[in-house]
This record gives C-alpha cells, structure tokens and sequence, in this order.
C-alpha cells in the first residue's frame, strides 16, 4: 500500500466526519421518534429503528472496520497496528444495524424491531459501563460515559 493511500485511511478527519454523521443520523432517528410516537407507534419504532440503530450501525462499522486506524487515532487508542478487536466490534455495528433495515424493509413488525433496539441498547450500556471501568490516569471520561448511557436510555424507551 502506498504511504499516500495509507496516510489517507489514518487521517482521524475521516473518521471524526463518520462519527458527526452518526450523531446526525442517530439524532433525526429519534427526533422523528418523538415525533410520531403520538400517531403511530409502529411508526415510532421504525424511524428509530432505522435511523438511530440501522444507519448508525452501518455508519459505525464504516468508522471501526473499514477506517479502523483513522479511528484508533481519533480515540487515542492507536496501537501503531491494526487492532482486529475493533474491526469485529465494526462487524458487530454491521450486523445488527443491518438486521434493523431488514426489520423495516421486510416489514417485521413493531415486537422485531423492538427486540432489535433493544440489543443495541443493552450493547451500548456495555460500553457505559466500560467507560467507567477504562479510566486513564484514574479520571473516568465523563462526556463519553454521558453521550453512551443517553444512548442506551434513548434506545430503551423505544422498545415498547
């Protein structure tokens, strides 16, 4: 691979404009939630669904797996190789945001997709829960431990 082309998949610019689309897409999912849980539940759920676990999932293992050392270096955990462990967290993203447009696309129904935002939800209290076990120099990193338990709760409330 050429020192340009490997530079290029590095630069953490790329995965820092995939990580601003994933609070995008995440966001509009639950905004469009709210928005019509008062007229249609099912409706609901799959805007969330869709949005707030399919496209984040796929945005997600884009950022983990295909841009994996630009990544790495955005989050401080560059190893100076690639790190297969957060290549298979990507597929994981992969797997379960695909199954969601899948819940959607082939019309599953509201107790699929529920089911399905439920696992992203209990995934992304995991990673909550590792925050507060991950610290360096002994300080816990607040913001993210915030933005995964909003996450998790945000997930949460819709699996009704």
């Amino acid at each position: 691979m050429s020192n340009k082309r490997k530079s290029k998949l590095e630069n953490p610019a790329i995965s820092k404009w995939l990580m601003i689309a994933t609070y995008i897409a995440g966001s509009f999912g639950y905004f469009m939630g709210f928005y019509r849980q008062s007229t249609s539940q099912a409706e609901s759920i799959a805007w969330v669904a869709g949005l707030s676990v399919g496209v984040v999932g796929i945005l997600s293992m884009v950022r983990h797996s295909i841009f994996n050392r630009s990544d790495a270096i955005r989050s401080g955990w560059d190893q100076g190789v690639r790190n297969n462990f957060q290549i298979e967290v990507g597929f994981a993203n992969l797997a379960i945001g695909v199954t969601a447009i899948a819940s959607i696309i082939w019309n599953w129904g509201q107790i699929a997709q529920s089911a399905i935002i439920l696992i992203y939800a209990i995934y992304f209290f995991q990673v909550a829960i590792l925050t507060l076990i991950d610290r360096k120099n002994g300080r816990i990193n607040f913001v993210r431990f915030l933005i995964m338990l909003s996450q998790a709760a945000l997930l949460a409330y819709f699996t009704y």
